[in-house]
């Protein structure tokens, strides 16, 4: 009689135990509807947002190549360049484009100082690119409107 009682019993705590599985799953479906949707909708006002954002174009004034004689202790070495620099804005480039050969010739006399055994590792090109940067830091003529030059960016450079 134990087992006659026992089995309904039984049953009865495995459809529950299966009522609650799928409720779990039934309201956990649910939620995560929801969350995805009110993500996506958050989410669709950010891109909307960066789209408006155009980055700015960027402004490059470029030097031609040009070849310097290095100092070496084991004869003739050259450096053949060629360089652009990038800068914030046209008045910048418009006033280094107007005196470029002062900008060629601080170049020439900063380079033509350097050896080639220091100029073959990366070190020593970016050290000379911060060499190059601070070329502009004594003024060119007087009064010099304020330079914005960001970068110097290497188009050629053959050591030989």
């Amino acid at each position: 009689m134990a087992e006659a009682m026992a089995a309904p019993r039984k049953k009865r705590t495995l459809i529950l135990v299966g009522l609650l599985i799928v409720l779990l799953a039934v309201a956990s479906s649910v939620a995560v509807y929801f969350y995805l949707d009110a993500r996506n909708g958050s989410g669709a006002t950010d891109v909307v947002e960066d789209e408006a954002v155009e980055p700015p174009v960027p402004i490059f004034v470029t030097i031609q190549p040009f070849t310097v004689n290095l100092q070496s202790d084991y004869g003739d070495r050259l450096l053949y360049v060629g360089l652009s620099l990038r800068v914030d804005d046209e008045q910048t480039s418009a006033f280094l484009n107007q005196h470029m050969p002062e900008v060629r010739s601080r170049l020439l006399m900063l380079l033509s100082g350097k050896s080639a055994e220091e100029l073959i590792k990366p070190e020593g090109k970016t050290l000379m690119k911060q060499q190059i940067l601070g070329l502009f830091d004594d003024p060119i003529t007087t009064p010099q409107p304020a330079l914005s030059i960001d970068d110097v960016l290497f188009s050629d450079f053959i050591v030989q």
